[in-house]
């Protein structure tokens, strides 16, 4: 409940901005940084909240996040101004980087190792649940009341939330050991992220070149490299470097990068390009993901049993690859879209192959940290995963305007226009993935550019999502190469003889190679 309140907002902002205009003012630069004031907080802080729940316990820092989120919702609902909206949505992101590494911390500490797949698949698909009605109960709430009950109408759910805190979350034992806060790194941390994340925010406005981009993006690396020097330096770090030596750990993040680097690229541009080139409205857009959605729920807390049971290397190998083959489906659609032949066929196997991944890549990450760094694992892996996206958005936004305007160039090349075709031209061309408005052009030329703006914009598509699906499969080619299968327990009940007493036949080979079976033994219960 607590992440289902985090997703909702994050996913319904985009639907009420326009309304938020209409009422507040503040024009395109107020709409941006409603949204972008949320990202930057949550984007910057998400490491010290995972930090924060190992330092003083993972129930304590998810029920203050859920709190706050609650209290900032409730000023965003009453807020008299545009700038007063920002700042209260700032906030949001702020309680939001405690709750969302803690909420995995959570589980962590509330289920036994064998169970823990299942548990991060329920919430999986939970989470993406929230993505999915964000949108349409975000529209409805704004057709029928007021912008504002988007925020109001999480505080029912905090406050449920809170008292399932109470109910269903073991307190911390007694005696637990628990860390001082290293605040240094705390501060270096946040502004060396802070730095990064608001120059990709800009980057679409701005381009690369611009110093409120170059500028923020330098000095927040330097600032970031400050910090890891600090970590290996400081007696009780907030984020042990000896992590990364941990197998599992380091390639689940390279895969965790890889692969929602290219998930970002697949929901932002698929959506765009189904609205602006194959004319679908929003609500049909919105629709057209549900598929991925409903597979995911069903889904994801089987595979993360299976991986609990058979381990995670296959599911995060595979998965992958087979969410790459999905998106490959992709390359080969064009202006023209049926939507049950066309997205619908890559859109199945493509989220087949996420529920095959994310439960058994996020319970890796967190198994291969001890239950003392839960907190700060989970924030490093929900860091790497939003960055990955802003950076794969930014990054991928300037290849595909690039393709697209030079595919306009080689369609149009001499062809001759008009000044108002030259206009048309460059409206396509701020846009990306478009269909020309060439309404008053002469007939020949009207066809002339409408042509070349739809060719471009499906060979900038098509671009699109072949780098997105290298992406994720190069998580997957991580996954097989890099992640390897914890030791398995044997139960004693299970075992069909062998030549000590609780061993089975098919694991006496272990003692040929010197390694030790693992045997539960009935009388104690115990390894």
């Amino acid at each position: 409940m607590g992440s289902f309140v985090a997703g909702l907002d994050a996913t319904v902002i985009n639907v009420a901005l326009p309304a938020i205009q209409d009422d507040l003012g503040g024009g395109l630069a107020g709409q941006q940084w409603v949204s972008n004031a949320y990202l930057l907080t949550l984007g910057s802080l998400i490491l010290i909240g995972g930090s924060l729940g190992d330092v003083y316990g993972e129930r304590r820092i998810f029920a203050l996040g859920v709190a706050g989120f609650g209290v900032a919702s409730l000023g965003c609902a009453l807020a008299p101004t545009i700038e007063v909206l920002v700042g209260a949505r700032a906030i949001q992101g702020v309680f939001g980087a405690l709750l969302t590494p803690s909420a995995l911390a959570v589980i962590v500490s509330a289920f036994p190792p064998d169970e823990r797949g299942a548990a991060i698949g329920s919430w999986t698909a939970w989470a993406g649940i929230a993505m999915v009605i964000g949108p349409f109960v975000g529209g409805w709430l704004i057709d029928t009341t007021s912008w504002r009950w988007i925020f109001a109408i999480n505080v029912p759910f905090v406050i449920a939330t809170l008292a399932l805190v109470v109910v269903a979350i073991p307190a911390p034992e007694p005696g637990r050991v628990r860390r001082r806060v290293d605040w240094a790194g705390a501060a270096l941390c946040a502004v060396g992220l802070a730095g990064p994340v608001y120059a990709l925010i800009r980057q679409p406005d701005m381009g690369w070149t611009s110093i409120e981009v170059a500028g923020p993006l330098i000095g927040g690396v330097a600032i970031f490299a400050a910090f890891l020097v600090h970590e290996a330096r400081t007696a009780d770090p907030m984020l042990p470097l000896g992590l990364f030596r941990r197998r599992n750990f380091a390639i689940g993040n390279l895969e965790t990068f890889s692969m929602y680097g290219g998930l970002s690229i697949t929901f932002f541009f698929l959506v765009l390009f189904l609205q602006q080139v194959a004319g679908f409205n929003a609500l049909e857009a919105g629709l057209a993901t549900l598929p991925s959605t409903v597979v995911m729920f069903l889904l994801s807390k089987r595979f993360g049993a299976l991986a609990d049971r058979f381990g995670p290397r296959f599911f995060m190998g595979v998965g992958p690859l087979v969410a790459a083959a999905g998106l490959a489906w992709f390359v080969r659609i064009d202006a023209d879209v049926t939507y049950a032949v066309d997205v619908l066929p890559g859109l199945l196997v493509f989220s087949l192959g996420l529920a095959m991944t994310v439960a058994p890549l996020t319970a890796t990450v967190l198994a291969d940290a001890d239950e003392s760094n839960a907190g700060i694992a989970s924030g490093v892996n929900n860091a790497i995963a939003r960055v990955a996206g802003l950076m794969g958005i930014a990054a991928l936004g300037a290849v595909v305007a690039a393709v697209f305007a030079s595919a306009i160039d080689d369609q149009l090349a001499g062809v001759p226009l008009t000044p108002a075709g030259e206009r048309v031209v460059a409206v396509a061309r701020e846009q990306t993935l478009a269909q020309a408005d060439t309404s008053g052009l002469p007939p020949a030329e009207a066809q002339a550019v409408s042509a070349a703006v739809q060719d471009a914009s499906v060979d900038a598509f098509r671009r699109a999502m072949a780098i997105s699906a290298a992406l994720v499969a190069l998580g997957g080619l991580l996954g097989l190469a890099g992640i390897t299968n914890p030791r398995r327990h044997v139960d004693a009940e299970d075992c069909a003889g062998g030549q000590i007493a609780g061993v089975p036949e098919d694991v006496a080979d272990c003692f040929e190679a010197g390694e030790l079976p693992v045997v539960e033994l009935p009388a104690s219960g115990r390894t």
